[in-house]
């Protein structure tokens, strides 16, 4: 069904029209007529036009809500059509079980028949055989009795004894094998017919409650919580309807970020993981659904999902460095002079700035472009490359993946007013993990000029977490979150990311929570932390 546009604001018919007759008054007899020479519209013909507005929107409203009335009215048809064939289907459902019990039920009584019908008949001619038995033995006994020839009379009366003592009748169970009461059989749909009876139509599920209270979001996952207003035991599942965006409040109808859907929930929360929270906000909502139709959306929420996200600034790197975004890799053949030309021959310019991005919204004031920025921003062996977001409060975290056969790659925090020539840790300006593989490995921390060896595996994901209030940079291996070393300073600046490689490569993952490990570790603090004031 087409939405209806949005009602008309402007003033009333009624009330332009009083507004008319009251400057015009009741004695212009030509509304219409326009004023000759040039000279400006009278207030009459002001009136009219507005008049005129209205009501071209007013009719635009009522041919947009006579359509929407016909699209309706194709929606009835269609979807009684449809609700009409699910419940032929529901009930031919209901007589293929009936029969398929019937059939089996009737099975079990003809088997059951045959079965004591056997026995029965079986029992009946063992009867039959001795009865007849018994009455040729009585015929001789009888006839035995009324002989005169007493010489014979012994043998013949041990010979009826001995056939009397063997006669089938005396082995006989007079008792039938089985019954012949076939009511056990039976079954009673009282009770089934009472339910039968009491059917109605599913009831359309009545819209959720979001509990923001038990929600939570933490971690680069949201945890939503709901519940029903009304207790229902018809529900089948839930459906899960989120999207990013940059603006608090109510959701707005128009957005850039659609809806992503999750469906088949069996239980009143869900929990998504693996965010990249890149904007400030989520939207969410969600509905019952039974077995026949879906209920209507609970009120949105919007949850705001703080994190730090920035992009690598192109215009800070080293001529030799191949900039796209949030991945660098090193080209000594100078991949950055190379990537300007060829985005210059495809009309895109010399750099894409990340805050024209369609995905940031509106542009963060700490996003800015560096005071020296430039193709030679550094040069000579400073490999480097700035982060395009300044941090100067708060806590941040990022991660960076490097490959391991990158000759020398370094992570940290640096001011913006690093020299073209200074690389990361030897200058005051400066901190920074620095990670050596050229000729013997070695893994540093480095801060104006003084390093100190890390006593750690050098891991291929390192954590980055700056806490500019407390003064605190710690780096932590990505996976297991273990703390490898922290520079403890007082920030008297602004940061900005900072990156350097050489002969190798990496890639940065930005729009991450600050781990709860990460907190916790903080909070405890460590001897790792405490034993780099050297460095501070």
């Amino acid at each position: 069904m087409a939405p209806t546009p949005p009602q008309y604001r402007g003033p009333s018919l009624d009330s332009i029209t009083h507004a008319f007759h009251r400057d015009c008054g009741p004695g212009v007899p030509t509304l219409a007529t326009p004023r000759r020479g040039g000279r400006p519209a009278s207030s009459a013909q002001e009136a009219l036009r507005k008049i005129i507005t209205t009501l071209a929107v007013k009719n635009e409203e009522i041919q947009s809500f006579i359509y929407s009335l016909k699209q309706m009215l194709l929606n009835v048809e269609a979807n009684s059509a449809k609700v009409q064939e699910d419940l032929e289907a529901e009930f031919q459902s209901l007589f293929s079980l009936l029969e398929e019990l019937k059939e089996g039920m009737l099975m079990k009584i003809k088997q059951d028949r045959a079965s004591r019908t056997y026995e029965l008949q079986n029992q009946l001619a063992a009867c039959t055989r001795a009865l007849e038995s018994s009455e040729e033995l009585l015929e001789t006994a009888n006839q035995t009795l009324l002989a005169t020839d007493s010489k014979d009379f012994p043998q013949a009366a041990k010979q009826i004894k001995d056939g009397v003592t063997m006669a089938p009748a005396f082995r006989l169970s007079l008792k039938a094998k089985v019954s012949d009461n076939m009511s056990h059989l039976m079954v009673d749909f009282a009770q089934e017919r009472r339910m039968l009876q009491a059917l109605t139509f599913l009831p359309v599920p009545s819209a959720p409650v979001i509990d923001l209270t038990e929600s939570l979001v933490a971690d680069n996952c949201v945890t939503l919580v709901w519940r029903m207003p009304d207790e229902d035991n018809k529900i089948d599942h839930f459906v899960l309807e989120y999207r990013r965006t940059n603006f608090e409040g109510p959701p707005r109808l128009k957005e850039d970020q659609p809806w992503m859907v999750i469906e088949g929930i069996r239980q009143t929360e869900y929990t998504l993981t693996g965010l990249k929270f890149d904007m400030k906000y989520m939207n969410f909502r969600v509905k019952a659904c039974n077995k026949a139709v879906s209920g209507e959306f609970s009120e949105p929420v919007t949850l705001e999902t703080p994190a730090f996200m920035f992009r690598l600034d192109a215009s800070t790197s080293h001529q030799n460095l191949r900039v796209d975004d949030l991945s660098v890799e090193w080209d000594a053949m100078g991949g950055k002079v190379q990537d300007i030309k060829a985005r210059e021959k495809d009309g895109k310019g010399r750099t894409a700035s990340p805050v024209n991005s369609p995905a940031r919204g509106t542009p963060s004031p700490k996003r800015m472009p560096s005071g020296r920025g430039g193709r030679d921003r550094f040069t000579a062996e400073s490999y480097t490359v700035l982060g395009d977001t300044l941090i100067d409060g708060g806590e941040h975290y990022w991660e960076v993946r490097y490959e391991p056969d990158s000759k020398a790659f370094g992570v940290g925090v640096a001011y913006r007013s690093l020299g073209r020539f200074e690389q990361l840790g030897k200058t005051a300006a400066s901190w920074c993990l620095h990670v050596n593989n050229w000729l013997q490995v070695s893994f540093t921390a480095k801060h104006a000029n003084k390093a100190k060896m890390l006593d750690a595996p050098v891991p291929d994901c390192l954590g980055v977490h700056c806490d500019f209030h407390q003064g605190l940079l710690s780096f932590y291996n990505g996976r297991t979150k273990q703390l490898l070393h922290t520079f403890k300073a007082k920030f008297t600046q602004p940061l900005l990311p900072a990156f350097t490689v050489w002969c190798g490569s990496f890639h940065v993952t930005t729009g991450l929570q600050v781990p709860s490990s990460v907190r916790c570790l903080q909070k405890r603090g460590s001897a790792t932390s405490s034993s780099n004031t050297s460095l501070t």
